[in-house]
């Protein structure tokens, strides 16, 4: 590979060359425990958010047992107030970790993998806050254990199930979700019973399970210490991350599990038919996830068409294929039908919908869907150019599979928090970048925009606070992350790498 000519700033694209000392001590203790103060901070929000019992961000589960809380009742102030503090305490103190690092900081990953998994046990013990996503993973896994598709059964076809009565957002929408996630959610309805509230608990240890074995993936793929130290801050003691993807219980991490199973598979070596295979069968697993989480798989197809490798390119093609065509077979063709629905959406806070979507767009200029998916689809392939040239150089398989996913992340019509653990868990294959800080900007003021990522009337948000959704999330947002979209374009355009020479 070609070493880019213009010399990377400390600052922003990670620590110089030969800084700090391999697992060793605090070498800048000014920004990096302060920074560690804000995550603890952080996480000590959103934990208290799912102890205090239902609320604004908790939907009653119903019964009692595990999951564990205690019933406040809190009212909605405070509530809300805990939650933006969460957000912006994980939101500095993951930037004081990075300027702190890029300044020799090191403190030994090994304890802070511990933290994450703990902490991951915590959350996973505790009821889900954010959204009511959860409890529509719990009815779709019982409608499979009643013998009924849950790609054509909604929450409210199941009359008189305590399932039924707790779905209370999407009760007339079927599942969107992978065959592999609904074989998921099957088991837990299977251990669950009669009881919601079980099968939720099942739902979040399935998921902490797939967020912790995610992090030692992207632990132990490396004996170096400075990428074990940034693999743990960007996945494993990530508030963000913890909140969305393992206090939210949403399914999106166990296609990003599979996704970064496939990669770290696929470079633990090569000429290898049976390894290719593998991490094709992954990428296929992640595939039936959740579809997106599959475009991983374009770096080792990259990298073995452009090194002529015929035959491993076959077994990568054909794990995929196995998976994904056993999996949608048994669930049937039309498990994709909501997918390509999903795929014309356009969520409030996307800098899309300043020029479509509700009412027009922000901007009132009311774009017809058709154009809004060719615009997303360029934007994706001129973002794919940019950011293949400028990501910091590491192995071209993970190079390309990133700017895969960053380029779906900011280009697609439709975007919540959660769906940027795929990009954060990439990012964490690279080395220290500017784009980071892209990906946190972007992030954090997702997380902004829902507060909370619920029907307002169902969760019972005053009158007065109606503005969060549309004055914050539906008219504020889209011009905030149009602008984190201009700093990727920036920060791409700024130092542009030359392609690696193969």
């Amino acid at each position: 590979m070609r070493v880019p000519s213009e010399q990377a700033s400390p600052a922003l694209d990670g620590p110089p060359s030969g800084s700090g000392t391999a697992g060793g001590s605090d070498l800048d203790p000014s920004g990096g425990l302060p920074g560690l103060a804000c995550l603890g901070l952080s996480l000590a929000s959103f934990l208290s958010l799912s102890l205090l019992g239902p609320s604004l961000v908790q939907p009653p589960l119903g019964g009692s047992g595990a999951p564990w809380t205690f019933h406040v009742d809190p009212p909605p102030g405070p509530v809300l107030g805990l939650l933006v503090a969460g957000i912006l305490l994980a939101g500095l103190g993951l930037a004081l970790c990075f300027r702190a690092v890029s300044r020799g900081w090191s403190p030994r990953p090994g304890r802070l993998l511990a933290a994450g998994v703990l902490l991951a046990a915590a959350f996973s013990l505790t009821p889900p806050v954010g959204s009511s996503d959860h409890l529509n993973y719990a009815a779709y896994g019982h409608m499979v254990v009643s013998g009924l598709d849950p790609y054509v059964t909604t929450a409210s076809d199941l009359v008189g199930s305590p399932y039924g009565r707790a779905v209370q957002e999407w009760r007339e929408t079927p599942s969107i979700y992978g065959p592999l996630v609904t074989g998921v959610q099957a088991l837990a309805a299977l251990g669950g019973g009669d009881s919601p509230r079980l099968t939720v608990l099942l739902l979040s240890l399935v998921n902490g399970l797939a967020f912790v074995l995610t992090g030692l993936i992207l632990y132990l793929r490396t004996r170096d210490e400075k990428a074990r130290l940034r693999a743990v801050l960007l996945w494993s003691v990530n508030p963000l991350l913890l909140f969305h993807l393992v206090s939210g219980s949403h399914n999106d991490v166990l296609g990003v599990a599979a996704a970064v199973g496939a990669l770290a598979l696929f470079t633990a070596g090569t000429g290898n038919l049976w390894r290719a295979f593998g991490a094709g069968a992954a990428v296929g697993a992640a595939v039936a996830i959740k579809f997106p989480a599959g475009i991983v798989g374009g770096g080792p197809a990259w990298r073995l068409f452009t090194g002529r490798r015929f035959g491993e390119l076959a077994a990568l093609f054909g794990g995929a294929g196995l998976v994904v065509a056993v999996a949608y077979g048994l669930a049937g063709p039309h498990a994709l039908d909501r997918v390509r629905e999903a795929a014309d959406s356009i969520s409030l806070a996307n800098p899309w919908h300043l020029v479509a979507g509700r009412d027009g767009g922000v901007l009132g200029l009311d774009l017809p869907r058709g154009l809004v998916s060719a615009g997303s689809l360029a934007l994706m392939a001129l973002l794919l150019w940019l950011l293949a040239r400028a990501l910091p150089e590491a192995d071209p398989v993970l190079t390309v599979s990133a700017s895969l996913v960053l380029a779906w992340l900011f280009a697609a019509s439709y975007a919540l928090p959660w769906y940027d653990g795929l990009g954060w868990a990439l990012l964490a294959f690279l080395p220290w970048s500017r784009f980071d800080w892209c990906m946190l900007a972007r992030t954090v003021a997702l997380s902004l925009a829902y507060l909370p990522a619920r029907d307002p009337r169902l969760a019972g948000l005053p009158d007065g606070l109606h503005w969060l959704v549309t004055g914050l999330r539906a008219t504020v947002m889209p011009f905030v992350l149009a602008s984190v979209l201009a700093l990727l374009v920036w920060c791409c355009l700024r130092r542009p790498r030359p392609a690696p020479a193969l």
